[in-house]
């Protein structure tokens, strides 16, 4: 199971996904991001960050 924090990126949010697969996890991201954050897209240094941060729970 991989876990996300998204405060490992933005400072002061507290949303966390877990899933089993990556590919689910990043979309749950990208939603997140388009919501929450008004990120239409995603660039690619925030992209390699939230990589960093995804951890095994």
């Amino acid at each position: 199971m991989k876990q996300f924090r998204c405060g490992d990126v933005v400072l002061g949010c507290e949303w966390v996904t877990r899933s089993a697969d990556e590919q689910e996890l990043l979309e749950e991201i990208q939603s997140h991001a388009r919501e929450a954050h008004g990120m239409d897209e995603v660039p690619p240094e925030v992209e390699d960050q939230i990589h960093k941060v995804i951890t095994e729970v």
